[in-house]
């Protein structure tokens, strides 16, 4: 028994070391990138868990119990509660970010917050997996084009009727390859949706099958479908914001970045495809490895060229599709959101890119390196995401303020104009 709650013990502490920590190294970051993932946002019920295995022990062997898993349990405990602060500390990162690039006056666009608006919400985290769908209506399963269920979207918005929505538009990741519509940004989205938006989850195309361009054109399409299709539900065809994670996070930059571009509308050339702002979480804007990074060129010359590329890509190809070599000073506002501790697209990468785009875009520019955060770390509520949750929310509605009322002018009739953040 004692060998049983020291391996316990053991493995705890191991998966909290790395959470903290991550192993480097290009071979182990996959299992470094789901085991710190799941245990940084999973860090109050492991700790409860190894409170719990720990009082069993000690239950069970009152004057034989092992030293050593003990203090295995003592260190998993204390890791454990630095996970919490930690995560606990995005509410203010993501309020710097936001107070930075958009002025002080931002919270104008959201009204008042009470205090229950910015606290951690504790109660609705003690069942991470389980989505509150309250007050929320799904459409699912709608064609966007003809090609089967790569070529599928779902609809969330308010059960209540109404028209003249916002509407955000949401593109799953998966390394170009894998995931679906149903798998992420679903918290945000059922946040939205209860706050009077209109949001679209589309799946499209994966690799191998398909290659690049297939993925950005079918987003298009879908964007396309949205300005002939979302006032049936709702929404507002004028103003639509882009989100996604990972790959899906490089698809709503580079959608941003490339409205009406001929080569990704092909046979659909009339159609607008721009958007009025983007969120991109934790993705890849490096696409042809420009900036010398080492983990972008092993990208490009390992997944992109074996997998999701064309037969026989040229340097031009991967140029047209990097959102950094993209950006133009008619880039919409962009929050970009990315973990200080992903092992999957190093957060240099997020960085390089902010850089570049505040050097260029006249538009404000929010930035959120998120502390202790994985990849992935929103697919579902933890302490963590329901700051960054909060946080989007209040971007996006001071983008529609922006559009609503025209550029540059005041959200309310005290809140002054708001500024981006100087390049670093």
């Amino acid at each position: 028994m004692h060998a049983l709650f020291r391996a316990r013990r053991a493995l705890q502490l191991a998966l909290t070391t790395n959470a903290i920590r991550p192993w480097s190294g290009h071979r182990v970051s996959v299992p470094t990138f789901v085991a710190g993932w799941l245990t940084s946002e999973l860090a109050p019920h492991l700790l409860a868990l190894t409170a719990a295995d720990t009082a069993a022990h000690l239950v069970r062997h009152r004057r034989t119990s092992d030293p050593a898993g003990l203090t295995m349990a003592a260190a998993s405990a204390g890791g454990l509660a630095t996970l919490i602060a930690s995560a606990r500390r995005a509410r203010d990162v993501v309020d710097t970010a936001l107070t930075d690039a958009l002025g002080p006056d931002h919270r104008a666009a959201t009204g008042e917050r009470t205090p229950d608006d910015v606290a951690t919400p504790w109660g609705r985290l003690a069942f991470p997996f389980r989505m509150d769908t309250r007050g929320v209506r799904r459409d699912r399963d709608i064609a966007y084009a003809q090609g089967g269920r790569r070529f599928l979207l779902d609809v969330y918005r308010p059960s209540e009727p109404g028209t003249g929505r916002p509407v955000l538009l949401q593109v799953h990741g998966g390394a170009w390859m894998t995931g679906s519509k149903n798998e992420q940004g679903v918290p945000l989205m059922l946040h939205m949706a209860r706050r009077g938006w209109t949001c679209v989850a589309i799946n499209y195309p994966l690799s191998p099958r398909s290659r690049w361009p297939e993925h950005i054109v079918a987003a298009k399409r879908a964007l396309a479908w949205i300005r002939d299709h979302i006032t049936d539900y709702g929404g507002d065809p004028s103003f639509v914001v882009t989100t996604g994670g990972s790959a899906g996070g490089h698809l709503a930059s580079l959608l941003a970045l490339t409205p009406n571009d001929p080569a990704f509308q092909p046979g659909f050339t009339d159609s607008d495809t721009s958007v009025q702002g983007c969120v991109p979480h934790y993705g890849v804007y490096d696409f042809a490895a420009t900036s010398g990074s080492r983990a972008s060129a092993a990208r490009m010359r390992g997944l992109l060229a074996r997998f999701v590329m064309g037969p026989d890509p040229t340097h031009e190809d991967y140029v047209a599709a990097s959102p950094l070599d993209r950006i133009t000073d008619a880039a919409p506002p962009f929050f970009v959101i990315h973990g200080d501790l992903d092992s999957l697209v190093p957060v240099r990468e997020a960085r390089r890119f902010v850089d570049a785009l505040r050097a260029v875009s006249p538009q404000p520019v929010a930035y959120a390196e998120i502390p202790g955060a994985q990849h992935a770390f929103d697919i579902f509520p933890s302490i963590r995401s329901a700051h960054v949750v909060g946080g989007v929310e209040r971007f996006l509605e001071w983008t529609r303020a922006q559009h609503r009322n025209g550029p540059g002018t005041p959200v309310s009739g005290e809140a002054g104009p708001a500024t981006a953040a100087p390049p670093r």
